[in-house]
């Protein structure tokens, strides 16, 4: 059975019969238009029917046995107290050695490195620190989900960009256009989620003019830095003197060990935001797993855990792709995450959400529709897969698109 409404309909429907009680004042939301992440609905639909799952960005291997057994082993020395609040020290030095070797940066592990319960928490804290009532923050779309509601909690302005399929690209003459005595932050995101697309050295070029003397914070989400492609530059805030002094950087551990569920990243900035940061940080989480960031210290020390990382997903966005193309799909580019864009609009005219609602119920393979990512919904016919998945999910997951 297909559904009526579109998805966005049934997050509304869900956000008022959640938060509206019989005889009691209603509350106000501080989020009225925000309702169930399509991941979790997707999700849930992908488990009901018993779909093949490529919408949620995780991967449906095992993370490496050798840091689980850090992990233990770390637990059986009695790391099971709480960590101090900044993180384990051992970990932050352990992550300025990473980030001086790839980026040439160098961080203070005391006073400007912070280990958190994942990157969107990072994110959120980031926001919540320096953004106050009525800055503008500029936003990209399709925009990872969790960038406007921090916004709006904070009492920010969300002023966001369309980027188009393809390519994608940043319109950098928009940009100056949005930009005003009231911008306070700008967001961005590369390797990109949901398109896999990233920066290139002409967009850092674009964005070191447009900040230059003025007092615009930028927040870089580089929870996908190890995950690029095709011998291509990662082009981190750190890499930039002129970028790192303004520039809170966000990164995870979930993504490149496989190991989502941990819910560890980190974040990396000058001192005086990051103890604004920290203000924050304190009384959101305090502090973060203490075992498992004892396990990731000793882990990192060899370099081949996150060297090899690009060539191992590599091979199988390759694989994926080569699959796809016995498909009536169209491949967008994949320069990094873990994420495969496809047009469909040679298949069908049907919404995105709708089409992939009938993959997910017909086919058997869920997918994110991207048209949730843009603030307007737009609908340029796009999905979304994750190709981090053993090499028979791949398979079988193509030998059901193939079909259509």
């Amino acid at each position: 059975m297909r559904l009526r409404f579109p998805l966005r309909f049934y997050f509304s429907a869900l956000s008022f019969f959640t938060y509206f009680r019989p005889n009691m004042t209603p509350i106000i939301s501080k989020l009225p238009n925000t309702g169930t992440t399509i991941f979790t609905l997707m999700s849930a639909l992908a488990n009901e029917v018993g779909a093949i799952n490529l919408s949620q960005g995780f991967p449906d291997f095992e993370t490496s046995p050798v840091l689980i057994k850090l992990v233990n082993t770390a637990m059986k020395k009695g790391h099971n107290q709480y960590a101090p609040m900044a993180g384990v020290l051992a970990l932050r030095e352990q992550i300025a050695k990473k980030t001086e070797k790839l980026y040439g940066a160098i961080y203070n592990p005391d006073t400007e490195i912070t280990v958190t319960a994942g990157g969107t928490q990072a994110i959120f804290t980031a926001i919540t620190s320096v953004i106050n009532t009525n800055d503008e923050v500029i936003i990209f779309e399709p925009a990872f989900d969790c960038y406007a509601p921090a916004i709006k909690l904070a009492g920010g302005i969300v002023k966001s960009l369309e980027l188009e399929p393809p390519n994608y690209q940043i319109d950098w003459n928009m940009v100056r256009r949005l930009t005003n005595s009231k911008t306070r932050m700008i967001i961005l995101n590369s390797p990109h989620n949901p398109t896999a697309t990233i920066l290139n050295k002409n967009d850092i070029d674009e964005l070191s003019a447009l900040v230059k003397n003025q007092d615009i914070f930028i927040l870089s989400d580089e929870v996908y830095e190890h995950l690029i492609y095709d011998g291509k530059t990662h082009e981190s805030m750190a890499r930039y003197e002129d970028l790192r002094p303004r520039s809170f950087i966000v990164a995870s551990f979930g993504k490149p060990f496989h190991a989502t569920g941990w819910k560890i990243g980190y974040c990396m900035a000058p001192a005086f935001l990051m103890q604004e940061f920290r203000k924050v940080h304190q009384f959101l989480v305090f502090s973060v797993n203490s075992p498992i960031q004892h396990a990731i210290a000793e882990y990192l020390k060899d370099e081949n855990t996150y060297l090899s990382l690009p060539a191992f997903f590599q091979e199988k966005r390759d694989y994926f792709r080569e699959g796809l193309k016995e498909t009536k799909f169209e491949l967008l580019p994949s320069f990094g995450s873990y994420f495969q864009s496809v047009k469909y609009d040679k298949i069908t005219d049907e919404k995105d959400c709708d089409f992939a609602l009938q993959l997910t119920k017909e086919i058997g393979v869920a997918a994110i529709p991207t048209s949730v990512f843009y603030s307007k919904g737009t609908d340029y016919k796009v999905l979304r897969f994750c190709f981090a998945k053993k090499q028979e999910t791949l398979d079988k997951a193509i030998e059901r698109l193939i079909k259509i």
